[in-house]
């Protein structure tokens, strides 16, 4: 009787679907039970139901708000033919202008530090105090720092402002330590937020882009990681700093003077931006592994916003003529 009434209940008010689901539950099978475990890269994504009725309402789907590409867009032949991957993103619109193997995995460099940067913005205070440990100096030869010595205090603003500005990885591993505990549970964490954002395809070993063969991205995943991070203010201002300067303290409590210079060529000013375009600011990234790689930010005589990745390019020059190329999209 319980169950005549409840399927008459749900015929009258045309949930057709849920009476189905009520039928299989309460039929048959006794104590067996369906469920549909969530997977990272599934077969099949169902997101939308509507019901019969006229007032029918649906999910907003995960993807409402950005920018999605399956496969290369090129409607202006641009000549990519030096990067092994590049994007545009029209954020306004949440149109694809230009793709190419966007859903590639590549070693991202630097880049990583866009993550970095969103993982202690989100969940950690400006003015923390951060204590680098000997691990600040233990890093590949070559790697690009600030000089941090084991002992040494500043607060994760000013680290953020190094880390962006003069790609610090001495400072990623402050950061991450100082927020985390380790480089390891650092990392955990940006995967954590990745997967969170729809960043199926990447995955972080650690805080700064370092070489490593589990530690990789997409043209794709970065549009997404970038795009979060351009939500927080201060992200925003200090990517667009062409140099800083600041004083932190060593382990006896002495002063230490530090400025930094963006090394990104838009805002050195030793690379051209097309008419009617501008540049925000961005992220470098270079390693022998990843090659030359750029994501920058940028605004249109509108002020609508876009972002555009290059990863893998063969060298320095490279890199920006086709970003500059590709930033010439926005004005077709």
């Amino acid at each position: 009787m319980r169950i005549t009434n409840k399927v008459n209940h749900l015929l009258k008010n045309g949930n057709i679907f849920i009476m189905a689901l009520v039928l299989a539950l309460l039929t048959g099978c006794g104590s067996a039970q369906y469920t549909m475990p969530y997977e990272v890269n599934p077969e099949v994504s169902s997101f939308r139901v509507v019901n019969i009725e006229e007032e029918s309402s649906s999910a907003v789907p995960f993807a409402a708000e950005l920018c999605v590409v399956s496969s290369d867009v090129n409607l202006n032949n641009v000549d990519m033919t030096q990067a092994s991957a590049a994007g545009l993103f029209d954020i306004g619109s949440q149109e694809t202008l230009y793709a190419k193997n966007v859903h590639d995995r590549l070693y991202p460099a630097s880049l990583t530090k866009i993550m970095t940067a969103l993982v202690a913005l989100k969940y950690g205070s400006s003015e923390t105090l951060l204590t680098a440990s000997a691990n600040v100096t233990n890093l590949e030869s070559g790697a690009q720092v600030c000089g941090l010595k084991e002992g040494d205090q500043m607060t994760l603003d000013q680290a953020l402002h190094v880390l962006l500005i003069n790609s610090a990885n001495d400072a990623g591993v402050l950061i991450a330590e100082g927020l985390c505990g380790s480089v390891e549970e650092f990392a955990e964490k940006m995967n954590q937020e990745a997967l969170a954002l729809g960043a199926t395809n990447t995955h972080f070993t650690n805080p700064h882009g370092l070489s490593d063969e589990e530690h990789y991205t997409t043209v794709y995943d970065m549009y997404l990681i970038a795009n979060a991070a351009m939500q927080y203010d201060r992200f925003n201002e200090i990517i667009h700093m062409p140099e800083y300067s600041t004083v932190y303290y060593d382990k006896n409590g002495a002063s230490k003077e530090l400025t930094v210079k963006n090394t990104n060529r838009y805002l050195q000013g030793t690379a051209e931006v097309p008419s009617g375009i501008t540049v925000l600011g961005g992220k470098t990234g270079t390693t022998s592994a990843a090659g030359h790689c750029l994501v920058l930010f940028s605004r249109d005589t509108s002020g609508n916003p876009y972002i555009s990745v290059i990863m893998r390019s063969e060298n320095g020059d490279a890199l920006y003529s086709e970003m500059t190329e590709l930033l010439d999209e926005i004005n077709n």
